[in-house]
């Protein structure tokens, strides 16, 4: 039997998720750099890599304002939500030489949101193959870059450089 260890996990299985504070509201509150993953902000709106990625290159895009549904958003957040999930496409197709993508939203638990209350949009970068064995057989991602060198390498895209 193999083992992983993810000891950091500790903190999220034991917190008491009611009264735990939004991930997201916390990460916009903190200055942007590798730590807080914060690739971009807008004037509603940010990008961040996914602290668990999917897939190397996997942001969200999310609204600075904490709503659970997009029917609270305002028109102006809505609209560049969707204008950052368009610029996170190019920016990732640029980056990470793909063509495919998923984009997607979960709202409420049962369609599988991860952070409950605080409406967000996914961006993955998808190959051929991606889901091989190791994910089917092992139910383990394997990622071929850190979380830092994401970060730098999307950041970049959006500096345009």
């Amino acid at each position: 039997m193999k083992h992983l260890w993810s000891p950091w996990r500790m903190t999220y299985i034991e917190s008491d998720k009611k009264t735990a504070s939004c991930v997201f509201c916390e990460a916009q509150a903190k200055i942007d750099n590798p730590e807080n993953l914060i690739a971009y902000r807008g004037k509603f709106s940010f990008v961040i890599l996914n602290r668990y990625p999917y897939t190397s290159g996997h942001v969200m895009v999310i609204p600075f304002e904490h709503k659970a549904n997009l029917e609270e958003l305002s028109t102006e957040t809505r609209s560049e939500m969707m204008e950052l999930s368009s610029q996170c496409t190019t920016i990732l197709r640029n980056t990470y030489k793909t063509s495919s993508f998923n984009v997607g939203i979960n709202i409420g638990e049962a369609a599988g949101a991860g952070v409950l209350g605080h409406v967000h949009i996914h961006v993955l970068p998808r190959w051929a193959g991606d889901t091989n064995f190791i994910t089917t057989l092992g139910e383990t991602r394997v990622h071929p870059e850190s979380l830092e060198s994401s970060y730098e390498r999307i950041k970049k895209g959006f500096l345009g450089k």
